[in-house]
């Protein structure tokens, strides 16, 4: 039955009956407040999504994928023990829009830092920019910085170090534009911070080809290309990999020209 009606039944016994309508008014706001109170108000769902845990992740190597800290996703998720995850355990990542693949995009830990020095059987790469390194492998305030920073102009071509595949080509948070490559001998290169990606996952690319452009998408101060080398998995010195540069420290050099590195293949 509507209020209206209602209403109108009950003004219509008051009249036949002769009766006070101070009773009536009670009635109509009990009536009202009784609807009132059954209204519900949605609270708004928190943005992210949930990863699944795989075998070999860790809450650390969770958070990094996600640009996220691993004391932020435990008192997210309520973990009291950072170290004890478990396979199949849905963690939320707020902020995220979707699954990251996590065994791909973070190395599962990084190598003791050495001095500079090339490694054995591995002297053939070329340098993937010409560009100035401003950040070098190794820790980096409370962190670890997994590659190097080669400062380049935006739009600067980006170039794959050697032949291989294709294995991630999207966007990362933190990371901004990522490309990541496969190549022999356990080898995986990262470019990130990339202005675009100019390959797609699974497609082969060739010694030297440019596989993105060097931009400033992500969390950084200025164009430059982050990059990285894997070693089966483990984050490695990209400096003892590439061509030994003459008579200057890490943090002035300068790599050959594009043009150098051509030639010398």
């Amino acid at each position: 039955m509507s209020i209206r009606q209602t209403v109108g039944e009950i003004r219509l016994a008051g009249i036949n009956g002769k009766r006070c309508n101070r009773p009536v008014l009670v009635f109509i706001f009990f009536f009202v407040g009784g609807c009132a109170s059954q209204t519900t108000i949605s609270k708004p769902q928190p943005q992210g999504t949930y990863h699944v845990v795989a075998p070999g992740e860790t809450l650390f190597r969770i958070g990094k994928a996600y640009g996220l800290t691993y004391q932020e996703l435990a008192r997210v998720n309520g973990i009291k023990d950072a170290g004890q995850i478990k396979v199949g355990q849905r963690i939320f990542i707020p902020g995220a829009t979707g699954p990251v693949p996590v065994e791909t995009v973070t190395p599962a830990e990084p190598a003791p830092v050495a001095p500079v020095s090339p490694e054995p059987g591995f002297e053939t790469f070329l340098w993937p920019v010409n560009g100035t390194i401003n950040s070098g492998f190794g820790p980096r305030g409370s962190g670890f910085h997994d590659g190097i920073d080669i400062a380049a102009p935006e739009g600067t071509p980006i170039l794959a170090i050697e032949a291989g595949e294709v294995i991630y080509s999207d966007q990362l948070r933190g990371y901004g534009n990522m490309v990541i490559l496969r190549h022999a001998g356990g080898i995986v290169s990262v470019y990130a911070h990339n202005e675009s990606n100019l390959v797609r996952e699974g497609q082969k690319v060739a010694r030297g080809e440019v596989v993105a452009k060097v931009g400033s998408t992500g969390r950084v101060t200025g164009p430059h290309l982050h990059f990285e080398i894997r070693r089966n998995n483990a984050a490695q010195d990209p400096l003892r990999y590439l061509p030994q540069l003459c008579c200057v420290t890490a943090s002035d050099n300068v790599s050959p020209s594009i043009k150098d590195q051509r030639n010398s293949r």
